[in-house]
Order: C-alpha cells, then sequence, then structure tokens
C-alpha cells in the first residue's frame, strides 16, 4: 500500500519582511497556517549605515559597500517567496543621507524588489502596531524603540497610536558624536545625555500628559540590559536604578575596547553605551518607572499590515489556544483548572502590583498550560513543563509575565522549590507565591477531572496563611481529594506556607 504524499506548504503561505535600519538590516520570514504566523527564518547583519554619515549627510563608500553585501545573502532566500508577501523598507539613515538614492538603485537591483523609504511618523506607527500586535493590550501603553539614527516614542492603546514622535538620535550617531575613539568617560555620558535631552523635552509634555499601564522597549538596547540582568539571575523590568548601575559600569571600563559586562553580547557592545544614554534620559524625561521588552516592533507591524486575514482578536487567547493544540492538552481539564484558580484567585485580596504584572492573565496561562509537559512524560512533567515554556514565544505576554508562567507551571505540583521565585524581585515574589499556592489547589480540587464535582469553596487570608473552607461534612464524602489536599497541605507547610482545611 503506498503512502499518502507528505503534504508541501504553498510559496503563497510565506511572507516576509526587510527592515534597512540604520544599524542592523533584519530579514524575517514567516509562514501563516489557520490563521496564526510562525517565524521560520530571522536574519540580522550589524551593518552600522548610520557610521558611515559624514557632517555633511553623505553616506560614505565603505558603509554603503556593506549594505549591498548584506543584501546580497537577502535576495536569495527571497526568492523562494511571492512578490506580493515581500515589504523591503528603509529608516532614519536613507531618510537623512543625501546620496541615499546611489544605495538604494543598487539596493533594489539586489533584491529584485522596491524599497519604501519610509518616514519617522510612518515608522513610529509600524513599530507600535508591531508591539500591538504581539504584546497583549492593557489600557495606554508607551512604546520606545531606539533605532540606529532615531528613536521613536509612541503612545497609544490597543491598535491605535495616540501621540507619536520620531527623533533624530540613535545608538550609531550619538556614538559616533559623543563617544570619540570609544572613550566611556563621565563627561562623554553626561555630554551625550544633554544632547538627548535637548531633542526630547520639547515634545515631552506631548505624552507625560497620558496615564499608561505599561511601558514597552522595542529596541536593541532594552533587549541587550534585559539580558544583562538574566545572565545576572535578575527577574525584573528595567528600572532607572539599573540603568545608573550600568552607566558606572561603562564609566569604570573606560572604553569600549575593555568594556566587559556579564551578560553583554559582543555584537552589542559598540552601540551600547550610546543607547544605554538615550534610553536614561527617555526614562528621566518621560517619568518612566519601569520597562519591559516588547514582543515585535517595525518588521512585526509589516507583515501583520500584509495579513488581512488576522484579525484583532485576543493576542493571548490566540497564543494559549495554538499551545494547548500543538501540545496535545486536554483542553476541558485545562478549562476545569483555569475556572477553579480563578474562583479561588478572586477571593484573595489584590495590590497596584497585581495590576502591573497582570497577575490574573498570569494565573490563567499557568493553569491553562499546567500540563503541557504531559506531552514528554508524567512524572516530571511539571519541570517539563518549565523548560518547554523558557523556550518558546509567547506572544501577548511581556518577558517577565514568560518568566512567571514558567515559575508557576514548574512549581504546580509535587515539592516545592523556593528557589524558582528566588531571581524575581520581592514585590513580584511575594504575587508569584500567592498565585502558586492557588494554582496547586486547583489542580488538586480538579484531580478527577470530572465538571460538576466541587460545592462553594471558600477561600480565605488568615495571619499565618491561607484558609480554604469546605461545607460541613463535604470532604469526609470524598476521601481522594480529602487525602490529597492533606499532601498538599503538608507540601506546603515544607516550603514555609501555612494551609488551613476546614
Amino acid at each position: 500500500m503506498r503512502e499518502a504524499p507528505l503534504t508541501t506548504p504553498q510559496p503563497q503561505q510565506y511572507y516576509a519582511a526587510v527592515d534597512l535600519g540604520s544599524n542592523s538590516f533584519h530579514l524575517m520570514v514567516v509562514r501563516v497556517v489557520h490563521g496564526c504566523i510562525h517565524i521560520v527564518g530571522k536574519v540580522k547583519q550589524k551593518v552600522r549605515l548610520a557610521a558611515g554619515l559624514d557632517e555633511e549627510f553623505q553616506l560614505d563608500d565603505l558603509s554603503m559597500e556593506r549594505g549591498w553585501k548584506c543584501l546580497e545573502a537577502f535576495a536569495e532566500r527571497l526568492q523562494d517567496i511571492p512578490a506580493a508577501n515581500i515589504q523591503v523598507v528603509a529608516t532614519a539613515t536613507l531618510r537623512l543621507a543625501r546620496n541615499a538614492e546611489q544605495f538604494i538603485q543598487k539596493a533594489e537591483r539586489i533584491l529584485g524588489h522596491p524599497i519604501r523609504v519610509i518616514s519617522g511618523e510612518e515608522e513610529a506607527k509600524q513599530i507600535y502596531l508591531g508591539v500591538a500586535y504581539t504584546s497583549a493590550n492593557q489600557g495606554n501603553s508607551l512604546v520606545i524603540d531606539i533605532g540606529g539614527a532615531s528613536t521613536e516614542v509612541i503612545l497609544g492603546t490597543g491598535f491605535s497610536p495616540k501621540q507619536l514622535v520620531s527623533l533624530n538620535m540613535g545608538c550609531v550617531t550619538f556614538m559616533e558624536r559623543f563617544f570619540p575613539d570609544g572613550v566611556l568617560s563621565q563627561q562623554n555620558f553626561a555630554v551625550a545625555q544633554q544632547a538627548a535631552r535637548a531633542l526630547l523635552a520639547p515634545v515631552a509634555d506631548q505624552f507625560t500628559c497620558f496615564e499608561w499601564r505599561q511601558c514597552l522597549g522595542a529596541s536593541g538596547t532594552p533587549q541587550a540590559i534585559t539580558e544583562i540582568l538574566v545572565a545576572q539571575d535578575i527577574n525584573d523590568t528595567i528600572r532607572l536604578s539599573y540603568l545608573d548601575k550600568l552607566m558606572q559600569q561603562c564609566i569604570d571600563c573606560g572604553s569600549l575596547d575593555a568594556l566587559s559586562i556579564e551578560g553583554l553580547s559582543e555584537a552589542r557592545k559598540p552601540v551600547f553605551a550610546s543607547g544605554l544614554a538615550i534610553l536614561r534620559v527617555l526614562f528621566e524625561l518621560l517619568g518612566i518607572q519601569q520597562m519591559q521588552i516588547a514582543g515585535g516592533a517595525l518588521r512585526e507591524g509589516l507583515l501583520y499590515g500584509m495579513l488581512e486575514n488576522i484579525h484583532h482578536n485576543d493576542i493571548r487567547q490566540r497564543t494559549l489556544d495554538a499551545l494547548v493544540e500543538r501540545f496535545h492538552i486536554e483542553e476541558a481539564q485545562a478549562h476545569r483548572v483555569v475556572e477553579t484558580a480563578l474562583m479561588l484567585y478572586q477571593q484573595l485580596p489584590h495590590n497596584d502590583i497585581h495590576c502591573q504584572l497582570d497577575a490574573e492573565a498570569v494565573l490563567v496561562a499557568a493553569a491553562k498550560l499546567h500540563e503541557i509537559g504531559l506531552h514528554i512524560d508524567f512524572k516530571h512533567s511539571h519541570q517539563h513543563g518549565n523548560y518547554i515554556l523558557s523556550h518558546i514565544s509567547m506572544p501577548g505576554f511581556t518577558k517577565l509575565q514568560q518568566e512567571c508562567i514558567c515559575a508557576l507551571v514548574g512549581s504546580h505540583r509535587q515539592d516545592i522549590d523556593q528557589s524558582a521565585f528566588g531571581a524575581f524581585q520581592q514585590e513580584v515574589k511575594v504575587v508569584l507565591q500567592d498565585l502558586c499556592k492557588v494554582l496547586r489547589i486547583a489542580h488538586v480540587l480538579c484531580i478527577r477531572r470530572k465538571d460538576h464535582l466541587l460545592p462553594p469553596i471558600q477561600l480565605g487570608v488568615e495571619t499565618e496563611g491561607l484558609r480554604l473552607g469546605f461545607p460541613d461534612g463535604w470532604l469526609k464524602k470524598h476521601p481522594l481529594l480529602d487525602a490529597e489536599l492533606a499532601n498538599e497541605k503538608w507540601l506546603q507547610y515544607k516550603a514555609g506556607w501555612a494551609l488551613n482545611i476546614e
């Protein structure tokens, strides 16, 4: 009997976006399957085009050659994708360069596709849309992208930017202007920050007059800082205090050649100090308390803009549904645990940190995905789940939220390892421990995998811990749950948590 032929993806399922940035050139290729986008290829090359701009805004031959050589590699990949599914845009450096046409004409011949030089305002809009399509809508959001030659600041809600600006300051141009010969002195940082203040101050009021629920960084500098924090076992958002410490570390190193910070990649070193100076001024003048990493930026905005069949539905829900399907999670059981966890969580007192973290959304995601590790094995399924979730993309969730989800899934059963929460900032750690208690109890209560089994349950807070209350006599009629809850009480006690069951 002949086997059925394998299904081959059709070319029209593939889309590509090319971003000719001032620091790096990017190519992203995605495949669209059943309305979901899957990234199948990413190429990034540090071209540093902006470094070739002289005082008369002329691009030198060497920088153009670097760009053309990069595009030769991109061109081969684009041959396999329908022309209608490709967008190529250029940003700040090619907006500024007086001889930009010389570069563009040859670049278009190499790629075989037209290049669109977009305005700063359009760049800001596309960056915001890229963030909106890949991050959850939590009311007003402030989005910041520090590029090689420009910085975009956008405030918006949902998929609608309300206020946006593109400023002529970037990590490449500022490095060339204010850190000559790679000297990382306090004076050079001060001059760079003063220049950034002069550009930002006239427009800062356009953003500080709004309140926003979250600030998202959509560029290499915030990403580099987050990687540094992770390498140093700090699970936290970006804060001004971290920027000040990093700046002092740069100054202590003295020069780019000697720059050594744990977690800072070699590729990012040449423009890290200048991006850091710009970001610090943004924090200062815009009153930013904390910043998280965005899920996307310009390239994602271009790609989603081409996909009319991708609706503005709930990004988080789309992500969770896709993972449930991909890892064969039993959807009915996931729903039971979600509903039970929410019922318990909503009886607990909440504070500002719960809101800032969007703790309920984190709990829902962890409850829905708590059995993702069963895809590998039962005995250590919670550990497998933590590993899986720490190595996949979760559009709609910030990096901190995804780390929280990983910690919860990894701690939802068996012994409680307090070190799973140790790297989080104290206020986040407290919230996560509450969520962990709730998820563990919900997991036990749903152990029979049966609907309409549970009675009304009361969860309260006592001085020593949590109190779980059942109707009189109910637990005696359900000895399995009684025994499992007793075991959970013991496991929480060993972790230093008190759980009273009545």
